[in-house]
Formats: structure tokens, C-alpha cells, sequence
């Protein structure tokens, strides 16, 4: 079992800057695949970013102003958000999975976090 608690969500302006961390417990951290994900209201769960080993995969809409990474040691993965527009608004989650195929398919992940809100103002 993998546990995931996320944290960092808050309201910012649009153009400002947030940081998500994302604390996992349960397996050796450093063998996880690890994912950010987002769902906005009325909207269907979408893919953020994901890092694997240290390779990392964004979708189109966060390249360039989302990065992610991880502190192996610190047993963390973190989202640095940066240039926020109001249509990053969503609960944000964490996801992690042993092995995975596609790393944009929530469907190969195992463990969820609760999710953290994120919300940027106009």
C-alpha cells in the first residue's frame, strides 16, 4: 500500500506562482511512478504531469509553466506552477503506480491523494 497526502493548494492570482507537494509513505519511494492529475468542476479528471525515474512527461496545456520533480529522499514529488491562469482551477491529486505503460492514463495509476484545491483568480 502507498499513501499520498498532498498539500500547497490555495487561491492565487492568475499569472502567479504555486507549489504542490505531494508526501508518499508505504513503498520505496524511489521505485514509484509518480503523477499529478486535475479535475475541475462539471469536467472529467485530466493528466497534469508525471515523473518517472527522473524523466518527465507534462500535458500540452502546463508545458512550459509546470515543472515537476522529486525529492527521493524526502520521499516527495512536488509540482511547481508557475504563470497560473483561471483555467488551472481544480483539485489537484496525486497519483503514484509501480509500472505503468502510458504515464497520461489515470486509469495505470494504483494510489490516489485526497487532492488539494487549486484556484486562480481572474
Amino acid at each position: 500500500q502507498v499513501q499520498l497526502v498532498e498539500s500547497g493548494g490555495g487561491l492565487v492570482q492568475a499569472g502567479g506562482s504555486l507549489r504542490l507537494s505531494c508526501a508518499a509513505s508505504g513503498r520505496t519511494f524511489s521505485r514509484l511512478i509518480m503523477g499529478w492529475f486535475r479535475q475541475a468542476p462539471g469536467k472529467e479528471r485530466e493528466f497534469v504531469a508525471a515523473i518517472i525515474a527522473f524523466s518527465t512527461y507534462y500535458a500540452d496545456s502546463v508545458k512550459g509553466r509546470f515543472t515537476i520533480s522529486r525529492d527521493n529522499a524526502k520521499n516527495t514529488v512536488y509540482l511547481q506552477m508557475n504563470s497560473l491562469k483561471p483555467e488551472d482551477t481544480a483539485v489537484y491529486y496525486c497519483a503514484a503506480s509501480v509500472h505503468l505503460t502510458t504515464a497520461s492514463d489515470g486509469n495505470e495509476y494504483n494510489y490516489w491523494g485526497q487532492g488539494t484545491q487549486v484556484t486562480v483568480s481572474s
